[in-house]
């Protein structure tokens, strides 16, 4: 114990020694937090506040036993407990204390403080203190559920959490939010259904919107689709009224065949670079602006008709021809034609074509256009897995084996065949069509993809429907694991597709293999409920193929500061409490970008996400966290290394009187503690998270009471 003493001794010099005071200025809406060492060990009173939680908390340790050591804590004035401490009866007990007492801090012991923290900061504020002198000890989630069988180890858990909690809260200090002007625009980065959803919601509601699109058309991956499930409805029925309005709203500034180059700023202020790729054909505005009377495409298809390259069509999923200068389908919004000038050989016909209306500029090279908004929603899509990964398939290998997304494009009536479903190995109408469902998704061999793709068994459900009503006789067979008919109206279509006819093979299929007399397809499974292995030969195989996240999303992910999950998918805020918002403030996610989604699910995240992005828009000013770096200019020797460190580019070196210091943008910074970790001169001071908050942390831990 001796020894002990000794090196608790040595630690505290040590501290002394190399403690960092905190700026004596610090600009703020208000007036300046006093330094830390302004508020003493000795001064500070904190009261600790004890959740139940039910018997989330309570089942699993002995709350009696926790408060009666909270109140040998040092610098703890007050100790109590409740059923509910988030519920209105438990925060006015933390209000009363407040007051009564003469606090100076507030611990409550609870749960996560991504769930209730700023329920317990209003109740701290409300009682008559800054909302910043709060701290959170979570034994929920980090303690009562992980030892719900070691009621004394929980108990002993919590007691060093509380502990540690109330050494960082005697230290704390106030701390006041800064409010920044926000530009009444926004942006959409994507113009498939959710994208067009959320501009069409903000530009309803009166706010500028930039809608970028990478394709020269929006419509997104549903203006590929014959019919949506579980209603049948046209898809283009549904779809083209709504890019008709997003491509004539007067406050959506539509900005196709363009992406995203730069982004600077923060929430409030974001200054966008936008790559405007070269299309070699200028609208009619164009034309009228460059004084060309009745110049300007018109989409009379003119130069389509005379232009000799000939091209794999992507619309239609390579299973047509497109010309150098194209239009993805009659439809498009805008029309307009498109020079793919990685093809075009330059031969001049289309100009020649094209007469007086002057609509063709072979020498276009791109633009970069620099707009400022005050919010972004990201709806960069989905992309579909390769499925020829999955040699078993035979996928790229076999004619007849193809995509969910081809046979959408072979059983529409705008497709390549015009609707009239064929094999593409000799053109005959198949009557024996097996699908293969999962086909990729849910697979952990580690060439497919872990989770589940969610709207494939219904999409294959669909293609059944659609067979058995084109095709008299012709039979489905769906290989499945499990059926995930999760929606409205969703089950019923299931079991309707059943009294139609369709076949159903619970067990993954193994291997697919080819007769190459017939190209008839032999497809090898196991019949999980009849335990026996299944050889169907049919005509055609259908792959509902996973999806993944667009291969572009990622470097527009990093340019905006948004973190992805593990399979690539954009990460949401919180995915209850906030799941259009990102860590990035400012920042919105709306559709598959974020996740597999059907599409009401994705309209419907559409217009969460748009209505989040215009609250701060409407506002005219959001209040940002006070939780900012802050350099101690008489320690900062200009090195520059924490500049390049910080993700989200909050720092520079500027020069102030005759020297190179370090300056903050305080709206960029996220706290998030990298500069003040690594600044060799400890010239930087973290709000809320200061350097003796933390030591005092480590050393409740370490040093039991013995502080």
């Amino acid at each position: 114990m001796a020894e002990k003493k000794k090196t608790t001794a040595k630690k505290t010099e040590a501290k002394k020694e190399t403690k960092h005071e905190a700026p004596a200025k610090q600009e703020t809406k208000k007036q300046a937090p006093a330094p830390v060492g302004s508020t003493t060990k000795q001064e500070a009173r904190i009261g600790v506040f004890i959740c139940h939680c039910g018997t989330n908390i309570a089942g699993s340790m002995d709350i009696p036993a926790v408060q009666e050591y909270a109140k040998t804590i040092p610098n703890v004035a007050y100790v109590d407990n409740y059923k509910y401490m988030c519920s209105m009866p438990g925060q006015g007990v933390i209000n009363k204390a407040i007051k009564e007492q003469k606090l100076t801090g507030v611990v409550v012991a609870a749960c996560s403080p991504r769930l209730h923290e700023p329920t317990f900061r209003t109740a701290t504020k409300e009682g008559g203190l800054n909302p910043f002198r709060f701290e959170m000890a979570n034994i929920r989630e980090q303690n009562s559920w992980v030892h719900m069988h070691d009621q004394e180890g929980s108990t002993e858990k919590a007691k060093d959490a509380i502990r540690i909690a109330v050494a960082k809260a005697s230290l704390l200090q106030d701390l006041f939010p800064k409010a920044v002007q926000v530009e009444h625009a926004a942006m959409v980065v994507g113009a498939g259904v959710a994208g067009m959803q959320a501009a069409l919601d903000l530009a309803n509601a009166g706010i500028k919107t930039y809608l970028v699109e990478s394709t020269p058309s929006i419509g997104g991956r549903m203006s590929q689709l014959d019919k949506t499930f579980p209603t049948l409805d046209c898809s283009q029925c549904i779809l083209t009224p709504k890019m008709v309005d997003v491509g004539r709203a007067p406050n959506i500034e539509l900005m196709t065949y363009s992406e995203v180059d730069a982004v600077e700023g923060y929430i409030g202020n974001f200054d966008v670079t936008i790559r405007k790729k070269a299309r070699g054909v200028i609208t009619m505005a164009e034309g009228e602006a460059r004084g060309i009377v009745g110049g300007g495409c018109n989409g009379c298809g003119d130069c389509e008709v005379v232009c000799p390259v000939v091209k794999p069509n992507e619309f239609e999923v390579g299973m047509k021809p497109r010309k150098a200068i194209y239009i993805n389908h009659p439809q498009v919004v805008p029309l307009l034609y498109t020079i793919d000038f990685n093809s075009c050989i330059k031969c001049g016909l289309c100009v020649t074509s094209c007469g007086e209306k002057k609509a063709i500029d072979l020498e276009a090279k791109d633009e970069f256009v620099k707009v400022k908004v005050g919010t972004a929603i990201l709806a960069t899509g989905f992309d579909i897995f390769p499925v020829e990964k999955k040699t078993e398939w035979g996928y790229k290998k076999y004619e007849n084996v193809v995509t969910s997304l081809e046979f959408e494009r072979l059983i529409c009536a705008s497709g390549p065949t015009g609707g009239h479903l064929i094999r593409p190995s000799d053109g005959e109408t198949p009557k024996k069509v097996a699908f293969v469902l999962c086909a990729g998704s849910r697979d952990n061999t580690g060439n497919g993809k872990p989770y589940c793709s969610r709207f494939c068994c219904m999409y294959s459900l669909k293609h059944a429907h659609q067979i058995i009503e084109k095709i008299p006789g012709c039979i489905p067979y769906l290989f499945y694991m499990d059926i995930r008919s999760f929606g409205k109206m969703y089950e019923e279509f299931y079991y309707r597709i059943q009294d139609e006819g369709g076949k159903f093979i619970r067990g993954r299929v193994a291997n697919i293999l080819e007769d190459p007399a017939t190209k008839n397809l032999h497809v090898y499974a196991d019949d999980t409920l009849l335990n026996r292995p299944v050889d169907m030969e049919v005509d055609l195989v259908v792959l509902a193929a996973a999806v993944q996240p667009m291969e572009d999303t990622n470097r527009t992910r990093k340019l905006f500061g948004v973190s992805c999950s593990m399979d690539g998918w954009l990460l949401e805020a919180h995915p209850k409490l906030n799941p259009c918002g990102t860590t990035t403030a400012g920042v919105f996610l709306a559709g598959v970008c974020q996740g597999p989604k059907d599409i009401p699910d994705t309209v419907a995240s559409a217009e969460g996400a748009a209505s989040a992005a215009s609250i701060p828009i409407h506002k005219g000013e959001v209040e940002l966290e006070p939780y900012f770096a802050m350099c101690i200019e008489e320690r900062c020797a200009g090195c520059g290394m924490c500049v390049n460190l910080c993700p989200f580019s909050a720092l520079a070196l500027v020069e102030k009187e005759g020297r190179k210091v370090m300056q903050v943008t305080e709206a960029k910074c996220k706290g998030c503690g990298t500069c003040g970790g690594f600044c060799p001169g400890g010239a930087i001071w973290m709000n809320h998270f200061a350097t003796p908050q933390i030591v005092a942390q480590i050393d409740a831990f370490l040093l039991g009471g013995e502080q």
